[in-house]
């Protein structure tokens, strides 16, 4: 077999194969043979029909059987002997195979730039100095508050407010008659300029005072999501029953006392200080790792393959489309689709692969494993994160070898950005000496 290879760029090539027609006379009667022995034909024993009778009866199948396992052994020998470093589907368009000529064809392969070693000395990047607001940790000590709140009655007789809650009956009608959509209602309590009620009825309530009727008029978009009300003007009758006011438990042990994992007040806060600090821990190092990538992306460039950018691009939709799935809409629900989003984030998807080349290459050049204290660390990290167990953990992955390749992965592009990190010169910084436009902007990619 004969292989020729043309670089059509750094990241393209072409391999030209030319297999003998001696070997392909070989193959074919090899592949005759075994058919002879299951062929059945009218008129002939099994085993002794002639190889021309073969050959007029299935030659198509014959060549469609060989031509294919010819194609993938010549090009698995090319890749290994040639050391190619293949990256997305090779593309052909494969000849008819012929029993008495060369079969020749042409493969266009992408393979991964050849990057020069980077040198990671010199770097300069600049470290917010992030602190936790205690505000923050009000704010969601708060909203804890919030979510173990009631209601009471509003004994004194005074008007609906912002922020209240009533309760209503209701009944809708559509030309003077009731409606089988809009059926009656009783007892229901609502807030006050929240959904899922119109806002119509939030603006007759306020002032209102009860107890009262009233009369709401609703106009339905053409748009509206509920085919049943698109388009419809319905006449709302309701009665406003009572004002009720959301009553807060008081910041103190007792609001935490059904919490399993807290005792104090102060447990929770201690324990909404630590989330807070992570998070600022992992902003900072997104932001030192953006200017990382900026500056070496300036002092290097190279070509990205396709197959790489494609492959970004179908993670970020597939990500895209599980996010609106899980709130039971989708991408089209929201007008958009697959080709506007191949658009908007095909600069993103090539930022994000030459992140990742740029790592493959610093792991590669200082020889960086994963060992295995590391690897445990990292299962543990993932089993706290998931409420699960170590052991489930790695059950997952020892069912699913090539998972553990791709999370091993990761976590050594994660040890590279620590140790460029390590090389550069950090210079810390409160974050208003640092402005925005300091940074790259978050379409610079997505953390590694």
């Amino acid at each position: 077999m004969q292989v020729k290879i043309e670089d059509q760029s750094s990241i393209k090539k072409v391999l030209s194969f030319e297999i003998p027609k001696e070997t392909i006379s070989k193959e074919l009667n090899k592949a005759y043979a075994e058919l002879k022995k299951k062929a059945d034909i009218k008129g002939f024993r099994k085993g002794k029909i002639p190889r021309k009778v073969l050959e007029n009866r299935f030659s198509a199948e014959v060549h469609a059987e060989v031509a294919p396992r010819l194609i993938q052994e010549a090009f698995a020998e090319a890749v290994e002997n040639h050391k190619l470093d293949i990256v997305g589907g090779p593309q052909l368009e494969p000849p008819e195979l012929k029993p008495d000529a060369d079969y020749a064809f042409d493969i266009t392969v992408e393979v991964k730039p050849e990057l020069d070693d980077i040198d990671l000395q010199g770097l300069e990047i600049k470290k917010r100095l992030y602190e936790v607001a205690e505000g923050e940790i009000e704010s969601q000590i708060y909203m804890l508050q919030k979510s173990m709140a009631t209601k009471r009655k509003v004994e004194e007789e005074r008007p609906v407010k912002e922020n209240d809650f009533v309760l209503i009956d209701y009944e809708g009608f559509l030309n003077g008659e009731a409606f089988e959509h809009t059926p009656k209602v009783e007892n229901y309590v609502t807030a006050i300029n929240k959904e899922p009620l119109p806002k119509e009825f939030s603006e007759k309530l306020i002032g209102a005072i009860p107890v009262q009727d009233l009369e709401i008029e609703v106009v339905y978009d053409d748009d509206y999501h509920d085919e049943n009300l698109k388009g419809k003007t319905i006449q709302y009758k309701v009665r406003l029953k009572e004002v009720q006011e959301e009553v807060l438990p008081e910041a103190n042990d007792d609001l935490v006392k059904d919490l399993e994992q807290f005792e104090t007040l102060e447990d929770v806060k201690a324990s909404i200080r630590d989330n807070l600090e992570k998070g600022i821990a992992q902003r900072v190092k997104h932001e030192m790792s953006e200017q990382i990538f900026s500056q070496i992306l300036e002092k290097i460039d190279f070509q990205v393959p396709q197959a790489l950018v494609q492959g970004e691009l179908n993670g970020i939709i597939a990500e895209t489309e599980q996010a609106y799935a899980q709130n039971n809409t989708s991408l089209e629900d929201v007008g958009l689709s697959r080709e506007i989003m191949q658009e908007k984030y095909k600069n993103v998807a090539e930022k994000q692969a030459r992140r990742h080349l740029i790592l493959d290459k610093i792991i590669a050049q200082e020889k960086m494993e994963l060992s295995d204290e590391e690897l445990d660390a990292g299962f543990e990290e993932m089993a706290q994160a998931m409420s699960a167990t170590k052991d489930a953990i790695k059950n997952f992955f020892n069912m699913d070898p090539r998972q553990l390749q791709y999370y091993k992965h990761t976590q050594l592009e994660k040890k590279a950005i620590d140790l460029i990190i390590e090389k550069s010169n950090v210079i810390e910084v409160t974050p208003d000496a640092l402005q925005g436009a300091d940074l790259p902007s978050e379409e610079a990619g997505v953390q590694a």
